[in-house]
Protein backbone atom coordinates (compact mmCIF):
# COMPACT_ATOMS: atom_id res chain seq x y z
CA UNK A 1 0.00 0.00 0.00
CA UNK A 2 1.26 3.50 -0.76
CA UNK A 3 -0.47 6.65 1.02
CA UNK A 4 0.63 10.24 -0.41
CA UNK A 5 -0.42 13.02 1.08
CA UNK A 6 -1.71 15.70 -1.33
CA UNK A 7 -2.78 18.56 1.04
CA UNK A 8 -1.84 19.36 4.73
CA UNK A 9 -1.05 22.49 6.59
CA UNK A 10 3.00 22.07 5.78
CA UNK A 11 5.12 21.09 3.33
CA UNK A 12 7.66 18.91 2.60
CA UNK A 13 9.45 21.00 0.17
CA UNK A 14 9.05 24.80 -1.84
CA UNK A 15 7.99 22.52 -4.36
CA UNK A 16 4.29 21.85 -2.87
CA UNK A 17 1.47 23.86 -1.60
CA UNK A 18 0.25 23.45 1.51
CA UNK A 19 -3.15 24.92 3.39
CA UNK A 20 -5.35 23.97 6.80
CA UNK A 21 -6.68 20.66 5.42
CA UNK A 22 -6.31 17.38 3.95
CA UNK A 23 -6.60 15.60 1.19
CA UNK A 24 -4.78 11.41 0.65
CA UNK A 25 -4.47 9.34 -2.35
CA UNK A 26 -4.22 5.55 -1.21
CA UNK A 27 -3.32 3.01 -3.72
CA UNK A 28 -4.21 -0.74 -2.15
CA UNK A 29 -5.43 -3.66 -3.95
CA UNK A 30 -6.42 -2.40 -6.89
CA UNK A 31 -8.41 0.98 -6.15
CA UNK A 32 -6.64 4.50 -6.51
CA UNK A 33 -8.84 5.95 -3.46
CA UNK A 34 -8.97 10.35 -2.53
CA UNK A 35 -9.50 10.41 0.96
CA UNK A 36 -10.78 14.14 1.70
CA UNK A 37 -9.93 17.07 -1.27
CA UNK A 38 -8.52 19.57 1.30
CA UNK A 39 -10.43 23.29 1.27
CA UNK A 40 -9.64 24.14 -2.38
CA UNK A 41 -7.36 23.01 -5.47
CA UNK A 42 -4.45 22.76 -3.79
CA UNK A 43 -4.52 19.36 -3.54
CA UNK A 44 -4.89 18.69 -7.38
CA UNK A 45 -1.82 21.47 -8.00
CA UNK A 46 0.34 18.52 -5.58
CA UNK A 47 -0.99 15.63 -7.87
CA UNK A 48 0.53 17.13 -10.96
CA UNK A 49 4.00 17.70 -9.52
CA UNK A 50 3.72 13.99 -7.87
CA UNK A 51 2.54 12.56 -11.35
CA UNK A 52 -0.73 11.80 -9.92
CA UNK A 53 -3.84 11.33 -12.22
CA UNK A 54 -6.59 11.43 -10.00
CA UNK A 55 -9.05 11.20 -12.88
CA UNK A 56 -7.71 7.47 -12.31
CA UNK A 57 -9.22 7.49 -8.87
CA UNK A 58 -11.49 4.79 -8.34
CA UNK A 59 -13.91 6.42 -5.53
CA UNK A 60 -13.26 9.20 -3.45
CA UNK A 61 -14.14 9.15 0.56
CA UNK A 62 -14.79 12.17 2.79
CA UNK A 63 -14.40 11.86 6.70
CA UNK A 64 -16.61 14.37 7.52
CA UNK A 65 -18.16 17.37 7.22
CA UNK A 66 -16.11 20.29 7.50
CA UNK A 67 -14.72 22.62 4.54
CA UNK A 68 -11.24 22.13 4.86
CA UNK A 69 -11.81 18.21 4.09
CA UNK A 70 -14.48 18.63 1.30
CA UNK A 71 -14.16 22.20 -0.07
CA UNK A 72 -11.74 20.93 -2.53
CA UNK A 73 -14.68 18.43 -3.80
CA UNK A 74 -15.97 20.27 -6.39
CA UNK A 75 -12.58 20.37 -8.37
CA UNK A 76 -12.29 16.64 -7.73
CA UNK A 77 -15.83 16.30 -9.79
CA UNK A 78 -14.71 18.40 -12.53
CA UNK A 79 -11.92 16.80 -13.49
CA UNK A 80 -12.83 12.69 -12.46
CA UNK A 81 -16.29 11.55 -14.49
CA UNK A 82 -16.65 8.42 -12.69
CA UNK A 83 -15.24 7.26 -8.87
CA UNK A 84 -18.85 7.41 -6.55
CA UNK A 85 -18.37 10.06 -3.34
CA UNK A 86 -18.58 8.31 0.34
CA UNK A 87 -20.27 10.35 2.44
CA UNK A 88 -21.82 10.42 5.67
CA UNK A 89 -25.70 10.86 6.04
CA UNK A 90 -25.15 13.58 8.38
CA UNK A 91 -22.09 15.35 6.44
CA UNK A 92 -23.82 18.48 4.73
CA UNK A 93 -25.84 19.39 8.25
CA UNK A 94 -24.67 22.72 9.66
CA UNK A 95 -21.16 23.00 11.24
CA UNK A 96 -19.94 25.97 12.92
CA UNK A 97 -16.71 27.01 14.60
CA UNK A 98 -16.42 28.15 18.13
CA UNK A 99 -16.70 31.87 16.56
CA UNK A 100 -20.30 31.18 15.32
CA UNK A 101 -18.29 31.14 11.29
CA UNK A 102 -20.27 27.98 9.20
CA UNK A 103 -17.31 25.58 8.22
CA UNK A 104 -19.60 23.18 6.75
CA UNK A 105 -20.03 22.12 3.13
CA UNK A 106 -21.33 23.56 -0.02
CA UNK A 107 -25.01 22.60 0.32
CA UNK A 108 -24.69 22.47 -3.35
CA UNK A 109 -23.33 19.37 -3.39
CA UNK A 110 -25.33 17.29 -1.86
CA UNK A 111 -27.67 17.12 -5.02
CA UNK A 112 -24.52 15.36 -7.10
CA UNK A 113 -26.34 11.96 -8.24
CA UNK A 114 -22.57 10.02 -7.27
CA UNK A 115 -22.89 10.75 -4.14
CA UNK A 116 -23.49 7.40 -1.68
CA UNK A 117 -24.43 8.17 1.70
CA UNK A 118 -23.36 5.99 3.98
CA UNK A 119 -24.91 5.25 7.71
CA UNK A 120 -23.01 4.03 10.89
CA UNK A 121 -20.76 0.87 8.46
CA UNK A 122 -20.78 0.69 4.90
CA UNK A 123 -18.68 -2.18 3.81
CA UNK A 124 -16.81 -0.95 0.16
CA UNK A 125 -15.73 -4.22 -0.65
CA UNK A 126 -14.09 -7.34 1.09
CA UNK A 127 -10.78 -5.21 2.09
CA UNK A 128 -12.63 -2.17 3.35
CA UNK A 129 -14.94 -0.60 5.16
CA UNK A 130 -16.56 2.76 7.16
CA UNK A 131 -17.12 3.03 10.53
CA UNK A 132 -18.81 6.12 12.40
CA UNK A 133 -18.58 4.82 15.79
CA UNK A 134 -21.98 6.28 16.45
CA UNK A 135 -22.93 3.41 18.16
CA UNK A 136 -19.81 2.34 20.50
CA UNK A 137 -19.68 3.80 23.64
CA UNK A 138 -16.67 6.01 23.65
CA UNK A 139 -14.40 5.26 27.11
CA UNK A 140 -12.33 8.72 27.01
CA UNK A 141 -14.74 11.90 26.76
CA UNK A 142 -14.99 13.71 23.80
CA UNK A 143 -14.07 17.37 23.27
CA UNK A 144 -15.85 19.58 20.56
CA UNK A 145 -13.19 22.84 21.52
CA UNK A 146 -16.29 25.26 20.69
CA UNK A 147 -17.70 23.63 17.73
CA UNK A 148 -21.15 23.36 17.14
CA UNK A 149 -24.15 21.97 15.09
CA UNK A 150 -27.55 22.36 14.15
CA UNK A 151 -30.03 20.36 15.81
CA UNK A 152 -33.76 21.21 15.86
CA UNK A 153 -33.31 24.67 14.86
CA UNK A 154 -30.22 25.39 17.52
CA UNK A 155 -26.54 25.45 17.53
CA UNK A 156 -25.25 22.26 19.98
CA UNK A 157 -21.97 21.08 21.04
CA UNK A 158 -20.76 18.85 17.87
CA UNK A 159 -21.65 15.46 18.47
CA UNK A 160 -19.10 14.68 15.41
CA UNK A 161 -21.77 11.55 14.56
CA UNK A 162 -20.73 12.78 10.44
CA UNK A 163 -17.52 11.39 11.00
CA UNK A 164 -16.42 8.33 9.51
CA UNK A 165 -13.13 5.89 9.57
CA UNK A 166 -11.83 3.96 7.01
CA UNK A 167 -10.79 0.31 7.76
CA UNK A 168 -8.36 -1.50 5.27
CA UNK A 169 -7.18 -5.18 5.82
CA UNK A 170 -3.86 -5.77 3.81
CA UNK A 171 -1.73 -8.78 3.68
CA UNK A 172 -2.94 -9.27 7.29
CA UNK A 173 -2.69 -6.06 8.74
CA UNK A 174 -5.34 -3.07 9.54
CA UNK A 175 -4.23 0.56 8.22
CA UNK A 176 -7.12 2.86 9.72
CA UNK A 177 -7.42 6.31 7.92
CA UNK A 178 -9.10 8.92 9.94
CA UNK A 179 -9.30 12.78 9.03
CA UNK A 180 -9.46 14.59 12.32
CA UNK A 181 -10.31 12.01 15.22
CA UNK A 182 -12.83 14.00 16.80
CA UNK A 183 -14.26 11.37 18.48
CA UNK A 184 -10.63 11.40 20.31
CA UNK A 185 -7.93 9.65 18.66
CA UNK A 186 -7.38 7.37 22.12
CA UNK A 187 -10.96 6.13 21.66
CA UNK A 188 -10.43 5.69 18.12
CA UNK A 189 -7.39 3.57 18.50
CA UNK A 190 -8.95 1.42 21.11
CA UNK A 191 -11.86 0.89 19.36
CA UNK A 192 -9.86 -0.53 16.17
CA UNK A 193 -6.35 -0.93 17.61
CA UNK A 194 -4.82 -1.01 14.39
CA UNK A 195 -1.43 -1.83 12.89
CA UNK A 196 -0.98 1.03 10.68
CA UNK A 197 -3.07 4.90 11.55
CA UNK A 198 -3.10 7.87 9.91
CA UNK A 199 -4.70 10.92 10.28
CA UNK A 200 -5.48 13.94 12.44
CA UNK A 201 -5.01 14.04 16.06
CA UNK A 202 -7.05 17.31 16.99
CA UNK A 203 -5.05 18.18 19.10
CA UNK A 204 -4.09 21.79 18.41
CA UNK A 205 -6.54 23.34 20.70
CA UNK A 206 -4.74 21.76 23.33
CA UNK A 207 -1.98 24.44 24.73
CA UNK A 208 1.36 23.48 24.94
CA UNK A 209 1.84 25.05 28.62
CA UNK A 210 2.57 23.11 31.82
CA UNK A 211 -1.38 21.69 31.96
CA UNK A 212 -1.74 21.32 28.08
CA UNK A 213 1.62 18.81 28.60
CA UNK A 214 0.47 17.12 30.85
CA UNK A 215 -2.88 16.27 28.59
CA UNK A 216 -0.88 15.22 26.17
CA UNK A 217 1.21 13.11 28.08
CA UNK A 218 -1.25 11.50 29.24
CA UNK A 219 -2.92 10.80 25.86
CA UNK A 220 0.26 9.64 24.46
CA UNK A 221 0.54 7.00 27.29
CA UNK A 222 -3.22 5.78 26.26
CA UNK A 223 -2.02 5.45 22.49
CA UNK A 224 1.10 3.86 23.27
CA UNK A 225 -0.96 0.65 24.72
CA UNK A 226 -1.70 -0.15 21.78
CA UNK A 227 0.72 -1.69 19.42
CA UNK A 228 0.36 0.81 16.72
CA UNK A 229 2.56 2.97 14.57
CA UNK A 230 1.10 6.55 13.92
CA UNK A 231 1.44 8.76 10.98
CA UNK A 232 -0.30 12.06 12.17
CA UNK A 233 -0.46 15.79 10.23
CA UNK A 234 -3.13 18.40 10.03
CA UNK A 235 -5.33 18.97 13.34
CA UNK A 236 -2.78 17.46 15.47
CA UNK A 237 -0.67 21.21 15.78
CA UNK A 238 2.92 20.62 15.30
CA UNK A 239 4.13 22.13 18.73
CA UNK A 240 1.67 19.51 20.10
CA UNK A 241 3.24 16.84 17.84
CA UNK A 242 7.02 17.42 18.68
CA UNK A 243 5.66 17.48 22.26
CA UNK A 244 4.17 13.94 21.90
CA UNK A 245 7.40 12.79 19.40
CA UNK A 246 9.39 13.17 22.78
CA UNK A 247 7.11 10.55 24.51
CA UNK A 248 6.05 7.86 21.69
CA UNK A 249 9.75 8.46 19.40
CA UNK A 250 9.18 5.96 16.55
CA UNK A 251 5.55 5.15 17.21
CA UNK A 252 4.55 8.70 16.23
CA UNK A 253 5.30 10.60 12.76
CA UNK A 254 4.65 13.41 10.84
CA UNK A 255 3.39 14.10 7.47
CA UNK A 256 3.49 16.89 5.13
CA UNK A 257 2.44 17.65 1.62
CA UNK A 258 4.39 15.65 -0.82
CA UNK A 259 4.94 13.20 1.53
CA UNK A 260 4.84 9.43 0.69
CA UNK A 261 3.96 6.52 3.20
CA UNK A 262 4.66 2.83 1.53
CA UNK A 263 3.17 0.42 4.01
Amino acid sequence: MKITVLTENTAKNHNFKCEHGLSLYIETKGKKILFDAGQSDIFLYNSKILNIDLKNVDLCILSHGHYDHGGGLKYFLEINNTAPIYINEHAFEPHYNGKGKYIGLNPVLKENKRLIITKDVCKIDENMTLYTCNNKALKYPVEPYGLTCLKNEEKSPEDFRHEQYLLINENGRKILISGCSHKGIVNIAEIFSPDILVGGFHFKDIKPDEQGRKILKEKATLLLKQKTTYYTCHCTGTQQYDYLKQIMGKSLNYISSGTVIEI
